[in-house]
């Protein structure tokens, strides 16, 4: 049996496009040779918004610096297939853009934040710049945990009891190595990872799509990213400014093929901003 033909259907149409028989015949890791000589390739783009915007901020170098969040994910996902894919010829299909409302929270600052959150929304859906939202939803609550630092890693480090702030036992002794409880308030995103994923793993069951553009560095994203690789080609964009998840990477002696990842830079985000006005929709100021 040929071994093309233990490869998903989607996958298999890739390679009959390919004009040279020879490269159809190939191992999936083999694959990657044909690539240049494929033509165009429908993609489906899966958008983890927290992550995206979190890493944008990181990128960036702070909350209050302007010119990348009025992003437009179709035409940042096309010039990531045009400069760096592995699919000469792709085409964005459908854009996945899954989110949650900002909500809770009566500082001036905060109904700021919402105004603008939705401002955007409405602009994406106005541009054509994603063909559906997905949203989570945030829960608020309070986490008690030891105090802490990070170290160079952003690996958490206690804080422990140091003249001038001592902690003493009932006899009066100071306590070795003492640690600090305290409570924060939290608010969390739920539901966008499982979002994601579902899309993703429906799509690529369906064929809706013949490749799929990740664009989220959340390792939970592992089994569903890995369970699409077996189905269609794959591109992981790492939106953040540390490492690829380890659980996002291929495995050692998997094969490649078509499948690929980058790293997203500063210079991808402000090369792909919508028009300031869409119809009635200003760009929100400091965005």
């Amino acid at each position: 049996m040929n071994r093309c033909q233990h490869w998903s259907a989607p996958v298999r149409r890739l390679l009959s496009r390919c004009p040279d028989a020879a490269c159809r015949t190939q191992s999936y890791r083999s694959a990657s040779v044909a690539a240049d000589r494929l033509f165009a390739v429908i993609v489906g783009v899966y958008v983890d918004g927290f992550n995206l915007y979190y890493g944008g901020v990181a990128l960036a170098g702070g909350h209050g610096v302007p010119g990348w969040r009025w992003l437009d994910l179709r035409q940042l996902s096309a010039n990531l297939l045009a400069q760096h894919s592995a699919w000469p010829g792709a085409t964005v299909g459908r854009v996945l853009y899954c989110t949650a409302r900002i909500k809770g929270g009566h500082a001036t600052a905060h109904k700021q934040q919402q105004r603008d959150q939705d401002t955007y929304l409405r602009a994406l859906t106005a541009a054509g710049a994603v063909d559906h939202i997905e949203y989570g939803h945030y829960v608020s609550r309070v986490a008690t945990a030891p105090l802490a630092t990070r170290d160079a890693h952003h690996r958490p480090v206690l804080v422990e009891a140091s003249w001038p702030l001592m902690v003493r036992d009932g006899t009066e002794q100071d306590v070795a190595g003492a640690t600090f409880m305290v409570s924060v308030a939290r608010r969390e995103e739920k539901g966008t990872d499982v979002n994601v994923a579902t899309h993703l793993i429906v799509d690529a069951l369906r064929g809706a799509v013949e490749a799929a553009l990740v664009i989220s560095n959340d390792s939970d994203l592992a089994l569903p990213v890995a369970k699409a690789r077996d189905i269609i080609p794959v591109g992981v964009i790492n939106p953040t400014t540390g490492q690829t998840a380890g659980a996002l990477k291929l495995a050692p002696g998997k094969p490649i093929g078509l499948h690929w990842g980058r790293r997203l830079t500063l210079k991808d985000l402000t090369a792909a901003q919508l028009p300031d006005r869409i119809g009635k929709l200003s760009k929100p100021a400091g965005w």
